[in-house]
């Protein structure tokens, strides 16, 4: 705490440049994994501040998951997960990225029905009596949870796939059992933040901004097969593009 410098001379906030610093003293290993923080009301007397601002700082930083309440004692640094930096250059699954990335794939089935849904119906532009797979999914990498996903299939187009073992990659069972390899999407990235129950899943003290990605996947004879609505931790993705003129 002693690396703390708090300056009156500029338009940042108090509480927010002792986020920052914070922020930077963690993520520098500076504070590692394990290390108590002050109590709000002795750092705020070490500083010379409010605890109000020793509060908004601490808030913001529990935020981004990188502190959690040891009540009168202080505050812990958590551990930090290690960041994935996935390329978004051509279409694969979430298991064939994890191989890439060097981490072991798995996921936990916790929803396999048949539904009729007309609005997910609609997006397959199926009729709304249609039979749809629904599959949740976690994904995790290295037993660590990544992304809670939710996917619809259309059955119409591939009916293997209600009795199929989906319980590694769909996208494999697709290409080598069901003959209808997956080539092109559609997808969107928009942030979000996590329910309560996403929070639980995630390890979160308290709710930390995710990415929501919708994907729409065809097969190459133009059918979409797939709609997935998946949630990513914000604090372990961070996407690359490669863009060329």
């Amino acid at each position: 705490m002693s690396l703390l410098r708090l300056r009156d001379d500029t338009a940042m906030p108090l509480y927010q440049q002792l986020e920052e610093q914070i922020h930077a003293l963690i993520m520098s290993g500076a504070l590692p994994t394990g290390a108590v923080l002050p109590a709000e009301r002795q750092l705020a007397e070490n500083l010379g501040v409010s605890r109000v601002t020793i509060q908004r700082a601490y808030a913001a930083l529990r935020q981004r998951n990188l502190l959690s309440s040891q009540g009168r004692k202080g505050f812990l640094v958590r551990s930090r997960p290690e960041q994935v930096h996935p390329g978004m250059d051509r279409l694969k699954g979430f298991t064939e990225e994890m191989r890439e990335l060097g981490k072991v794939p798995s996921s936990r089935v916790t929803e396999r029905a048949i539904v009729h849904d007309r609005s997910i119906s609609s997006i397959f532009g199926l009729p709304s009596t249609a039979p749809i797979l629904k599959l949740t999914r976690i994904r995790c990498g290295d037993d660590i949870a990544m992304s809670r996903e939710v996917a619809w299939y259309n059955l119409k187009a591939v009916p293997a796939l209600e009795h199929g073992d989906l319980s590694g990659s769909v996208y494999a069972f697709l290409a080598d059992e069901a003959g209808a390899r997956l080539v092109r999407c559609e997808q969107t990235i928009e942030a979000t933040m996590p329910t309560a129950e996403e929070c639980r899943i995630f390890d979160f003290d308290e709710p930390s901004p995710c990415l929501l990605i919708k994907r729409h996947s065809f097969s190459d004879a133009g059918v979409m097969i797939e709609y997935v609505e998946g949630l990513f931790r914000g604090d372990m993705y961070s996407y690359r593009l490669k863009l060329r003129t």
